[in-house]
């Protein structure tokens, strides 16, 4: 009898702690899919939008990650649960990357608008580097803060910056020689060949030095 009511007692225990597991799971699994919709709905966001909001969606994110990774510590036989977190993981991964890329891209571009409005003065607003906009009345002046504007930030240039002022300048110098046949006059046109010999010897020099100094600190 005593054999019997222990043998109901271990069944009953049993059952217990196999429904008590269960549940467990039952409730780890919606947590699981939970982090696993939060991940597919973000993927589905435009990278550029996701990196003006990023910082919202990766605490979100880190969040959710958490709260899935704790609903499955009680789960004795968790190994499906935790391939899908790890799979969800992988996924969300592959998009911040992305994002990561598109928020440097953005980045890269901003800093090159900027140093074109600073080298070209507030007639340029942007657009391709034809630079239609330069015409026979403001050449010098363009010609005049780009100069003045690189003299000014020599030293704080960096080699990519160099070469991005190379550029300017060749489509500056592109531009000079329609310019010339709409009648540029030949007193301003005397005053941007003293600007653009000033300019020469500085970018050489100057785009040397920045050279040398990140192959220093390269070496460093």
């Amino acid at each position: 009898m005593k054999a019997l009511k222990l043998t109901i007692v271990l069944i009953a225990t049993s059952v217990m702690f196999v429904a008590c597991n269960d549940s467990q799971k039952e409730k780890a699994q919606k947590q699981v899919d939970s982090y696993k919709a939060y991940v597919d709905s973000i993927s589905e966001i435009a990278a550029d939008k996701a990196a003006e909001n990023w910082e919202a969606i990766e605490d979100k994110y880190q969040e959710k990650k958490v709260e899935t990774s704790n609903a499955i510590v009680s789960v004795k036989e968790n190994t499906d649960l935790q391939m899908e977190i790890d799979e969800t993981t992988l996924k969300y991964e592959a998009f911040k990357a992305e994002v990561i890329a598109e928020h440097e891209r953005v980045e890269v571009e901003n800093s090159k608008m900027m140093m074109r409005q600073s080298l070209l003065g507030s007639h340029y607003t942007g657009g391709d580097m034809k630079f239609t906009w330069i015409n026979k009345d403001n050449i010098l002046s363009v010609y005049e803060n780009f100069v003045d504007t690189v003299d000014k930030n020599k030293d704080s240039y960096s080699r990519e910056d160099w070469d991005e002022i190379k550029l300017i300048y060749e489509a500056i110098d592109t531009r000079k020689n329609t310019v010339e046949k709409e009648g540029l006059s030949s007193a301003d046109n005397r005053k941007i060949a003293g600007l653009k010999l000033k300019f020469a010897p500085m970018y050489t020099f100057n785009r040397m030095g920045a050279k040398s100094e990140e192959n220093a600190e390269a070496k460093e």
